[in-house]
């Protein structure tokens, strides 16, 4: 079950991922085109709020990082894992159509309390924004257990490839149907969201007929590890649930401030996001099940040497995509964005936004993977200590930075926040890392990371006055070519290239 090479699982992930993320950077790029930095597009966020809140309390988030743990444990030891599955999908039949019902009738109630900063003609707007989109909590939420499914039994390109759809049904949204909507064209923005989360959810059901998985609706009796998966799921829930209370506190700041800048935070969060995607969380949903056999086994030198080798991927990739952002962040607004309602001030705002959000990319990463390493453990307190720790520090921050620096303060509470979160995790988990192994590849890869940011200033030096495409792609291009060859040269190599931390225990040893 674990013959497969980590470093594949995480290419494919990365691949599927990737265009995913392209697609959503076209879907932005669309939005920003027909909506830009609008008051409109400021009720359509905070909209979409709940719904994407509680898509990740019991979705995304926490019944897809329980779930997988417990689904190939169950299959590992031979036992029926379908059976379990089918009992959670039926549960969730039930659920979701009560959970659907009661966001929409309670619209009124909570939308002035995400954004008392809103006139009531924004609010109102919100509020029937909100009744439109609740229901895109029902359609991903299946999705989230067929991709923890295909997930568990290693077939990733599938579950990582599903989200395309969802961009795919908002980019038709913002094109085709806003245009010719009866009225305000940000609904048809909205009907493009369902659109799309369905399609995510029925783009899955292929890959689970080819995995044979067997469904049978069975509401009782339990199957007994349903339980656990509620009580592995409550700390989960109280994780996200803190990152979303953050997230929530920025926009209620945000709420005071002039039209257009919550939109600001969204665009710069949504290049933030891009490598963290593609391969925080490629690197970090290919190890959970691997880490979850691991421990299952009672394996502690895989364990760590899995953990240990995912720590360093991770920083390989985001340590040089951060100075990337720093130094081509402003370009790849301006080229992705800057058209139709998008202006040149919008532009100057969201790489303001960018800049503090980038300062905390490895951090969350790290946090990513950390949070992943404990629900494998079954440690499920241990991430809880870390939000706790987080959600304090945003508070505090935000309050005190957003009037000086406005919304960039925001993003830059954000960053310093994911930092506290994953410094509260690691002092948890160091006895898990192979420290002897991770510092020197660290060192690497800061050195790699300066070779790249010299050749990516030095060319932008010389292409001043170039289109922006030619200023974002030329200089990254010859960046990621200086730090491929840096890698190559490098042990970093050696990293890309392992398959299972078995086939080097006697490495393992020497290094600890």
């Amino acid at each position: 079950m674990m013959k497969k090479s980590l470093a594949r699982d995480v290419l494919m992930m990365a691949l599927a991922t990737g265009v995913s993320r392209v697609l959503g950077l076209v879907r932005d790029a669309s939005i920003a085109n027909s909506f830009g930095a609008t008051a409109t597009y400021d009720a359509f966020l905070i909209a979409f709020y709940v719904p994407q809140l509680l898509r990740q309390l019991l979705a995304e988030g926490s019944l897809s990082t329980a779930f997988v743990p417990i689904y190939a444990g169950l299959r590992e030891v031979g036992e029926d894992a379908d059976r379990f599955a089918s009992n959670v999908l039926s549960i969730l039949l039930v659920l979701f159509p009560v959970v659907c019902a009661a966001g929409i009738l309670l619209a009124p109630s909570y939308v002035p309390f995400l954004a008392s900063g809103f006139s009531p003609e924004k609010l109102d707007l919100t509020v029937s924004l909100s009744r439109w989109l609740f229901p895109s909590i029902a359609l991903v939420g299946f999705g989230a257990v067929f991709m923890g499914i295909l997930n568990a039994r290693h077939r990733f390109f599938a579950a990582s490839f599903s989200p395309v759809w969802f961009n795919v049904g908002v980019i038709l949204g913002a094109l085709v149907a806003a245009p010719h909507w009866p009225g305000l064209p940000i609904f048809g923005l909205a009907a493009g969201v369902l659109v799309g989360a369905a399609g995510q959810t029925v783009s899955q059901l292929p890959s689970l007929r080819r995995a044979r998985f067997r469904f049978s609706f069975t509401l009782l009796p339990l199957h007994p590890d349903v339980l656990i998966l509620a009580r592995r799921m409550m700390p989960a829930v109280i994780v996200l649930a803190m990152a979303d209370i953050n997230l929530l506190v920025d926009n209620k700041f945000a709420s005071y401030l002039a039209d257009g800048n919550i939109a600001s935070l969204q665009y710069a969060m949504r290049l933030f996001q891009l490598p963290l995607g593609v391969f925080a969380v490629s690197i970090g949903t290919a190890l959970l099940p691997r880490l979850a056999v691991a421990d299952v086994k009672g394996d502690p030198t895989r364990f760590r040497r899995y953990f240990s080798d995912g720590l360093a991927a991770t920083a390989l990739i985001l340590v040089p995509a951060t100075i990337g952002l720093l130094l081509l962040g402003d370009h790849a607004i301006r080229l992705l964005f800057e058209r139709g309602s998008f202006t040149a001030a919008d532009t100057a705002r969201t790489y303001a936004v960018l800049i503090s959000y980038s300062f905390g990319l490895l951090a969350y990463g790290w946090d990513y993977l950390g949070v992943r390493a404990c629900y494998a453990l079954g440690r499920t307190a241990i991430p809880i200590a870390g939000a706790v720790a987080s959600m304090a520090v945003n508070a505090v921050l935000d309050a005190v930075l957003v009037g000086p620096l406005g919304a960039p303060g925001l993003a830059l509470a954000s960053a310093i926040a994911g930092a506290v979160d994953a410094v509260v995790l690691f002092v948890f988990l160091r006895r898990y890392v192979s420290w002897g192994l991770l510092a020197p590849r660290l060192a690497f890869i800061g050195g790699g990371t300066l070779l790249m940011g010299g050749a990516v200033w030095c060319v932008g030096l010389a292409l001043p006055d170039s289109s922006p495409l030619v200023v974002v792609f030329v200089p990254m291009l010859v960046g990621l070519l200086a730090y491929g060859l840096f890698v190559r040269a490098t042990p970093l190599w050696r990293l890309l290239r392992r398959s299972e931390p078995a086939a080097d225990e006697a490495e393992t040893a020497s290094q600890r």
